[in-house]
This record gives structure tokens, C-alpha cells and sequence, in this order.
């Protein structure tokens, strides 16, 4: 009897298939239910942010940032504007730092939800989906509150912030974190101890902390290999230093250091550090002006500054280019997204089909960043 001889088989997944997490479209090269290779397809988002950016001024240029990782948009304007008020050694004062943190800790849980949700969905659970919305609604009712806007904020400005935060509001956000913190264990209950979902991410896309660091890979994806890492400890920016808080590593409980389910599992640790540190927040914040003085159009002296904070997603750095005048010569994003992209083709050799979602779904990206 002769051996069974199977053909390969080309496959497009996406741009529009909605496990892809947008416009991402994979080639996949299939040997039955076994993948063979997996090559991303990206470029269907560009938008041209690094080119736009030569043309305009550097406070237009905020908005602009909120379309990068429309998930995370306080924490992108920080980003930017972290940058520029390093090129021009711009003191930003103290009550305008405690506000930026407490917005990009608010914006970190609220697209760690979304990260939840969505993931709950490609392993096909549907209530946790109804849930990390509800309390999501809640943020993003503060954030509307707060600047007006739900989704891209342009909140963050160089040299403090657009609007102060009333007192009631500050009693809003201590309120929202005291219902929020017992939700976290329901989660667990939910996801983290759920054995179908156990079942569909542990050991599933294994990424070994040398291969995560070879990458460039940051973020939660990093720290889900092992390695304990966070710019808001390890290179401090703003005020991180002030507060005390963990860095969430993976564990291997159910599955190999560095699976889908670690990844996965460290976001859900974050939104409790990042409860503790919008306590501390609430409790050390002081009176005061919101807004540097600066006087006329902003122009950072000719220099070059390469700037990186700790987003959502990870590392997100803004090499910036000044020549003196009001509009830079030169943006450059590093975005985290894109680099753990690079390392989704070695990963997914030799799994499922299914378990493509497990491991893209486990990345947590965002074509908007990807693209640029």
C-alpha cells in the first residue's frame, strides 16, 4: 500500500476576516489543518503619519498620534509629547505629571479590556466580551468628562494637559477603581482558570524570552516570555518613579513560560498594578497649574531626541528631528506592534489553523500603529 500523499494548499486569511484585528491579511501555506508558513501582509492601513508629521506644526501634529493606537490614545499623546518637551528641556508642572499618569493608567486597563474581550471572542466566549465592555463604558465616560472625547483624546499637550480634572471627577475615578478591583477576580473565573480557554492558549505559540528579546519584542508579549521589563520602572519618564507598583511576569501555571496564555495572563495582572498606581495617584496628587508657560509658537532647538515610553502594547519610541522651526524635519515611530509581528511567522510553523488566532489574538495589536 502506498504512502498517503497530501498537495499544499494557499490560503489568504483576511484583510477582512475579524480574527485579524483589522486589515491584516496572512498567506498561509497549509498542509491539511497544519500550517507550513504564515506570512503577515501589512500596508492596507497607511496613512502616511511620519510624512504628515514634516508638514505640520507640533502641537497639530498631537491628533495625529491618537490615530496611531486609537486603543491606547492617551498613552500615544504622551509618548509624543514626552519627546518634544525632552528636546526642549521643558519643566512640566507637577499636578499636569500626576494627570498624564492617571489618564495613560486609566487608557491601560481600558485597552486591556479591550484586549480581553477581544480575545474572549477568538476563543469563542462571548459573555466575558459583555463584561470588560460594561466596565470599560465607565473609563471612557470619565475620559468624556474630562476632555470631551471617547475614543482619540488629544488630551495630553506639550507641557501638561488640556483641561484640570474637577474634584468630583478625582472622587469618580477613586470610585470606578473600588468597583472595578473585585471585577478582576471575575475575570479569573471567567478566563484565567477556565479550561477551555486553558486548553486553547497553553502552550500555544511559545515564545522563549531569547527569541522574544532577539525580535525586539516589548511589552506584555516580553514580559509573557519571562523577562521583567517596563520602561516605567527600568527607564522611568514623568513621575513612574514616585509610585510603587509590580511588573507582571509569566509564570508557566498552566502551560510553557511564554504561551499564548501567559501573554495573556500578564495583561490581567497590569490592571491591577495599574489600580495601585491610580490609588497612589488620587492620594499624592497636588494643587496647582496644569499648563507650563510658554510664550508664542513652539519651537524646540535643533537637536535630535529619541524618546520611549511604556504603552499597552509596549515600547513606543518617537525619534524626533528639529531644525529650529515650528515644524519638525523628521518623525519616526517605533512601534511595538510592528516588531512583534516579525516574530508571528517562526511562531505559527507547524500549528493548527485554529491556533493562529491563539497566538495573533495573544499579540494584542493594532493595524493603526503597524501601519502608520
Amino acid at each position: 500500500m502506498s504512502d498517503l500523499v497530501t498537495e499544499e494548499m494557499m490560503v489568504s486569511m483576511g484583510p477582512q476576516h475579524p480574527s485579524t484585528h483589522g486589515v491584516l491579511r496572512l498567506m498561509l501555506t497549509l498542509d491539511g489543518e497544519i500550517v507550513k508558513e504564515a506570512v503577515p501582509h501589512i500596508g492596507y492601513l497607511h496613512r502616511c503619519f511620519e510624512k504628515h508629521a514634516e508638514n505640520l506644526t507640533y502641537p497639530q501634529i498631537i491628533p495625529y498620534t491618537d490615530r496611531l493606537d486609537y486603543m491606547a490614545s492617551m498613552n500615544n499623546n504622551l509618548g509624543f509629547c514626552v519627546g518634544v518637551e525632552r528636546l526642549m528641556g521643558l519643566e512640566v508642572p507637577q499636578r499636569a505629571e500626576y494627570l498624564r499618569v492617571l489618564v495613560a493608567e486609566l487608557n491601560r486597563i481600558a485597552s486591556h479590556q479591550i484586549s480581553l474581550g477581544s480575545y474572549g471572542l477568538d476563543m469563542g466566549a462571548f459573555t466575558p466580551f459583555l463584561y470588560v465592555f460594561r466596565d470599560r463604558e465607565i473609563i471612557l465616560d470619565i475620559f468624556e468628562e474630562l476632555c470631551g472625547a471617547r475614543l482619540t483624546y488629544n488630551y495630553v499637550r506639550i507641557g501638561g494637559v488640556a483641561r484640570d480634572a474637577s474634584p468630583a471627577l478625582l472622587d469618580r475615578i477613586e470610585e470606578f477603581v473600588d468597583y472595578f478591583e473585585p471585577w478582576i477576580d471575575k475575570y479569573n473565573n471567567l478566563f484565567t482558570y477556565n479550561k477551555i480557554f486553558i486548553e486553547r492558549t497553553a502552550n500555544v505559540g511559545v515564545m522563549s524570552k531569547g527569541m522574544a528579546i532577539n525580535y525586539g519584542v516589548t511589552g506584555p508579549n516580553l514580559r509573557g516570555s519571562g523577562f521583567q521589563w517596563d520602561l516605567r520602572r527600568d527607564d522611568p519618564y514623568s513621575i513612574y518613579d514616585r509610585f510603587d507598583f509590580n511588573i507582571p511576569v509569566g509564570n508557566g501555571e498552566f502551560g510553557t513560560v511564554g504561551d499564548s496564555w501567559n501573554r495573556y495572563r500578564v495583561r490581567l495582572w497590569e490592571m491591577e498594578e495599574s489600580v495601585k498606581i491610580i490609588r497612589q495617584v488620587l492620594n499624592q496628587i497636588p494643587e496647582g497649574p496644569i499648563m507650563a508657560q510658554m510664550r508664542g509658537a513652539i519651537r524646540p532647538p535643533e537637536g535630535e531626541i529619541y524618546a520611549r515610553t511604556e504603552t499597552p502594547r509596549g515600547e513606543l519610541g518617537f525619534y524626533i528631528v528639529s531644525d529650529g522651526s515650528p515644524k519638525p524635519t523628521r518623525v519616526k515611530v517605533r512601534s511595538p506592534c510592528f516588531t512583534v509581528m516579525s516574530v508571528f511567522r517562526e511562531l505559527s510553523r507547524g500549528c493548527m489553523i485554529a491556533d493562529l488566532m491563539a497566538i495573533l489574538g495573544s499579540f494584542d495589536i493594532v493595524l493603526g500603529e503597524i501601519d502608520r
